[in-house]
């Protein structure tokens, strides 16, 4: 289920990237910024500031690495123009297929091949914080359920159709006009597990192996801020910025 070397070494430039709206607020704020902002920008803004991006801006940015890298990849997704919009890629390594989907934060690709050696039917650890994974294929979807420590089932549908380059660019530019409560979750490597920290709409917490640890609350956007940069690095003038134009949108 692992994915080989080649996918692995692009994946991993990811590592310390948050699935974040908190970039979509601050650059809704700039001049030109009511549109789906390009790679180059994408990098741009992570050199200075820290940033990362959404799911739409996730994506485009692991597609242009792995063109770059000589894989065969193109993005998948599902409720493209409304707020339940998401998006992954699914990348071709030696003829078998992987998803790759750092919107939700996955520690890996995963194998979604059935007819592969390497295919594991029963649920497997490592690929998504806090969970163990179970992936089911079909001719034009596969499901993965997440089996949580507390023993919570959920699942989730991918369509296996292929969205054009054109079309996820056509996506993002209607989410980044799309503003939703403020978003940001974040990997975070420990020595015997990957955690999954995330703040949501003013609330933050940690999932781990051993289940879910609420932090403390705070008052300030400041406070929020300061939290997000120690987690994730985001510059918290740019953090403040986007969280006080949520505030006014969310009457917070």
């Amino acid at each position: 289920m692992v994915p080989p070397d080649s996918l692995l070494k692009v994946w991993r430039l990811f590592d310390g990237f948050p699935m974040e709206t908190l970039t979509k607020a601050w650059f809704y704020n700039q001049p030109s910024g009511r549109r789906q902002r390009t790679v180059r920008e994408m990098i741009e803004h992570r050199n200075q500031f820290g940033t990362s991006g959404n799911c739409f801006d996730l994506a485009i940015w692991l597609l242009h690495e792995l063109k770059d890298a000589g894989i065969e990849a193109h993005a998948i997704g599902s409720d493209f123009g409304t707020p339940e919009a998401h998006v992954g890629v699914l990348a071709y390594v030696d003829g078998y297929r992987y998803l790759c989907d750092l919107g939700d934060q996955w520690i890996l690709p995963i194998l979604i091949d059935s007819s592969s050696s390497d295919f594991i039917t029963e649920p497997v650890s490592g690929f998504f914080p806090a969970a163990n994974v179970q992936v089911c294929s079909a001719s034009t979807d596969f499901e993965i359920t997440y089996q949580r420590p507390n023993g919570k089932i959920s699942r989730q549908q991918y369509s296996l159709s292929k969205i054009t380059d054109d079309e996820l660019f056509e996506a993002g530019h209607f989410s980044q006009n799309l503003l939703s409560p403020p978003l940001c979750e974040m990997r975070i490597h420990s020595e015997d597990e990957v955690q999954h920290w995330e703040f949501y709409n003013w609330a933050s917490f940690l999932s781990t192996n051993a289940g879910l640890f609420h932090d403390s609350p705070l008052t300030l956007n400041e406070e929020w801020s300061e939290r997000i940069y120690s987690r994730t690095g985001i510059s918290p003038a740019v953090v403040n910025e986007a969280l006080d134009l949520y505030a006014f949108i969310f009457k917070k």
